[in-house]
């Protein structure tokens, strides 16, 4: 009884964190269409990403649901116009991203109760740390991955050359996992999606 009333109380903490992480995100000015109705961006992002770590990671830690759900927490408050339009400058925009979205995450988790060293743990993910020694850091970068090439390759290969696409489709799977790279089989994708795919694998 008493482990039941423990579970029934994480869970409903998990529930006040997921819901915080997406009112602050329903205030996305950038929206997208989906079945004829405007989604805050962001939001969407946040729910697809949970979707994808259930399908992909069913048993995950409760700290790495948290992190998947508040991966891209905030991120119109920082344009990528704000920094140099070079190479120096996307990375110097990525690496703010990643303090900014742990730095709205911690006070929410407090906020909704949360232990210190949870707090950390999702802090940590945020900030993609030791990605290639940490199996959970591993785990939130392929689901990023999947829901990348799920939902977002089209319109990004819809506004590039193909050749650029298909360099950015094979750095995306050099950071994916073998178990990912199996997964990759089951999204719904274009067969313009697939065959560059296809090339990135094989070039």
């Amino acid at each position: 009884m008493i482990i039941l009333k423990r579970c029934m109380q994480e869970e409903a903490k998990l529930k006040m964190a997921m819901d915080a992480f997406d009112q602050y995100n329903s205030k996305d000015p950038n929206g997208e269409i989906v079945d004829s109705k405007m989604v805050p961006k962001e939001l969407l992002y946040a729910q697809r990403m949970t979707e994808r770590l259930l399908i992909f990671c069913p048993d995950s830690p409760e700290y790495l649901k948290l992190a998947a759900r508040s991966q891209h927490i905030g991120r119109w408050e920082i344009p990528r116009s704000s920094y140099p339009m070079d190479k120096k400058g996307y990375l110097q925009w990525r690496n703010k991203l990643k303090d900014h979205h742990a730095s709205i995450a911690e006070p929410i988790l407090k906020n909704c109760g949360y232990e210190e060293f949870i707090i950390e743990k999702v802090k940590a993910l945020l900030l993609k740390k030791n990605l290639t020694t940490n199996p959970d850091t591993q785990t939130l970068e392929d689901v990023i991955c999947l829901v990348f090439l799920e939902h977002y390759a089209e319109e990004f290969a819809a506004k590039h050359e193909d050749e650029k696409v298909v360099d950015i489709l094979r750095k995306t799977i050099k950071k994916m996992s073998a178990k990912a790279i199996q997964s990759v089989e089951k999204l719904t994708l274009s067969d313009k999606i697939k065959s560059m795919i296809h090339a990135a694998v094989n070039d």
